[in-house]
């Protein structure tokens, strides 16, 4: 049985603000949720909510992902970028070249996220938010295929996707070179057993596909901690 994918969890210095900043350019109402975090409740078909949870822990180095987001027009690429800059988004550059025309930003907390041109036919029948794009292996890919039950819809040159059979965005992984971590991730996936299936038998379900629970810090918490094979952190939460 796959387990569900809950919410995208970000670490942020400033939950209410950082969410007020997704939130406005995504256009999604945010929810209070425990312990200081705030979650925006998607309004499209993207299938899982975000999550901004208090951290003291500051950035270092390149998100292990991002987002991508389409556009349908130059117009709409350009409207994008303005609200983005008008919540306190900003221009970054991360090796991009001249000739490309996605535009690469920031949000306040300088995560990282691109502004897809449009035409762009990987993420042509994607929503707004077309892609999570990820460094990480070709086992990584698999390993989250078979964790979520998703299909893998690439699969070339050890650079891997998959999509949710309900739509939303794909999730994306980018083959080796695979980044060395430099540290916690400030991004993980929250993860619950589907169909209010047993935490301990989802987990161990985990363990067999490749993940491994690790010890950050969490305590005594309802919820278990683990890496995926390429090391990346992510949550099991009991169903809810």
């Amino acid at each position: 049985m796959a387990t569900q994918l809950v919410a995208l969890s970000f670490d942020a210095h400033d939950p209410v603000g950082l969410a007020r900043f997704w939130g406005g350019v995504l256009g999604w109402k945010s929810e209070d949720e425990a312990q200081g975090a705030v979650a925006l409740l998607p309004s499209d078909d993207t299938g899982f909510r975000l999550r901004f949870v208090p951290s003291q822990e500051d950035k270092r180095g390149p998100n292990q992902a991002h987002f991508d987001l389409t556009s349908q027009s130059l117009e709409q690429q350009q409207e994008t970028v303005a609200r983005a800059l008008s919540l306190g988004g900003r221009h970054i550059d991360i090796g991009q070249l001249p000739e490309e025309e996605h535009v690469v930003l920031a949000d306040p907390e300088g995560n990282e996220f691109c502004v897809i041109e449009p035409g762009n036919n990987f993420l042509a029948d994607c929503g707004f938010i077309g892609a999570l794009a990820s460094d990480g292996s070709q086992a990584v890919g698999y390993f989250w295929s078979e964790a979520l039950g998703w299909p893998l819809v690439w699969d070339q040159d050890e650079e891997t996707a998959i999509r949710s059979p309900h739509g939303g965005p794909k999730i994306t992984w980018g083959g080796p070179p695979v980044d060395p971590k430099l540290g916690k991730n400030r991004l993980h996936f929250d993860l619950a057993p589907a169909d209010g299936g047993e935490l301990q038998v989802e987990v161990d379900r985990l363990v067999t596909l490749g993940a491994k629970r690790i010890d950050i810090g969490q305590g005594e918490v309802d919820w278990i901690v683990m890496a995926d094979p390429d090391g990346n952190e992510f949550c099991v939460v009991p169903a809810a």
